[in-house]
């Protein structure tokens, strides 16, 4: 189903839209968005639009994944935490860029799901668990990235607490999805933390809790 010339066409258009980092740009080009989208929009998959998944949740859309790890700035010594592992879309990019990725989900109809596509495309440095995002994985911090792929209202403190000195969030924040940006807190060395208000979005809302088994 991986259609280069739609790749390569999606690729142009992140350069365009200003995304300008060549390893978040190769890491677009080699995670088959295909595996992670149902079967049903396969044929969009290379589009950059965000496309519905179980549960009412998204994968995001390409320019937003890219935009947001872009953001984060990684390297292969980072642990990142991801709150919403969702498709797995994003999570299997930020593993190719980064040490190990923590990620996550309160559906876990999505983690089997995504999980199963890790297995399949062989991606070794992800832990995933079922849990409730607000409260972060403790047990693992500190990390030096944190990404959060739902609109919290506020900025999570439990989050902020497991972010580490020189650690970098990347989050979106708003009190509902006509009013959403994706915010940038950095942690320096003495645990201050600065704000960047970036780009509007609209993701869908962060639930505390783990969901109810339908």
């Amino acid at each position: 189903m991986d259609n280069p010339a739609q790749k390569i066409r999606l690729i142009m258009e992140l350069r365009r839209q200003g995304i300008s980092n060549t390893e978040v740009l190769s890491a677009i080009e080699r995670v088959p968005r295909d595996a992670f989208v149902p079967k049903t929009f396969r044929d969009r998959a290379y589009e950059n639009i965000a496309l519905p998944i179980a549960s009412g949740q998204t994968i995001s859309q390409p320019y937003v994944v890219a935009y947001m790890t872009q953001m984060l700035n990684l390297d292969k010594r980072r642990k990142v935490l991801e709150i919403g592992t969702g498709s797995g879309y994003q999570t299997a990019i930020l593993a190719r860029l980064c040490r190990r990725v923590y990620s996550i989900e309160r559906f876990r109809n999505l983690l089997e799901q995504a999980e199963a596509a890790f297995e399949e495309l062989k991606i070794t440095n992800i832990t995933t668990r079922l849990g409730d995002g607000y409260k972060g994985w403790p047990e693992q911090a500190p990390f030096d990235r944190i990404i959060v792929t739902a609109a919290a209202e506020t900025v999570p403190e439990a989050l902020l607490d497991q972010l580490g000195p020189d650690g970098i969030m990347v989050l979106p924040v708003g009190k509902d999805s006509a009013d959403q940006h994706i915010l940038r807190l950095t942690k320096d060395k003495d645990g201050n933390v600065s704000e960047e208000v970036m780009l509007p979005v609209r993701f869908v809302p962060m639930v505390q809790g783990v969901a109810e088994e339908s």
